[in-house]
């Protein structure tokens, strides 16, 4: 049976993102023999897509609560199921859906892969590469931050195993 990774990550929310996530970071890890847990794909779009179309109302407020509270679960059951974690660290600063994503997996005790490829500063200090806390719970999961996406195959058997 493979491996099962989770992809965290802020890709599914822009097309360039969907581009970059599902036709260069996923065939590498699925390459790498793996098979992925995507929270963009754990939730049906048909689930949501129709209640964001809807105007404004408290009618769509709650049901956006509703379907919110089920996106945030379908995730932390794929989290609890993965054997370890590949997350995204590019942006000005790291995605906070990818953050809490971070230290619930490193709370699980699942290593944890960081790949940021943006040549942005993004840290506290010149001591670290992301925001310190989340570069510590990538570290102290057993994992690594890495900078270019031609090493991530062979970090995620290192790694994963």
């Amino acid at each position: 049976m493979n491996k099962k990774i989770y992809v965290a990550s802020p890709f599914g929310f822009s097309e360039a993102g969907k581009y970059f996530m599902y036709q260069k970071l996923i065939p590498i890890i699925e390459e790498a023999g793996y098979e992925v847990l995507d929270p963009w794909k754990l939730t049906p779009e048909n689930s949501f897509n129709p209640i964001l179309s809807m105007p404004e109302s408290p009618e769509k407020t709650a049901k956006l609560n509703k379907i919110n509270f089920t996106i945030g679960e379908n995730n932390a059951k794929a989290i609890r199921l993965c054997d370890g974690v590949v997350a995204i660290l590019d942006g000005a600063d790291v995605d906070s859906g990818t953050a809490g994503e971070i230290g619930f997996a490193s709370a699980l005790q699942k290593p944890i892969l960081g790949y940021r490829g943006d040549i942005r500063l993004s840290s506290d200090n010149t001591g670290s590469i992301v925001n310190l806390q989340v570069e510590y719970f990538i570290i102290a999961s057993g994992g690594k931050i890495i900078t270019s996406i031609a090493n991530l195959g062979d970090e995620i058997k290192k790694l994963f195993g």
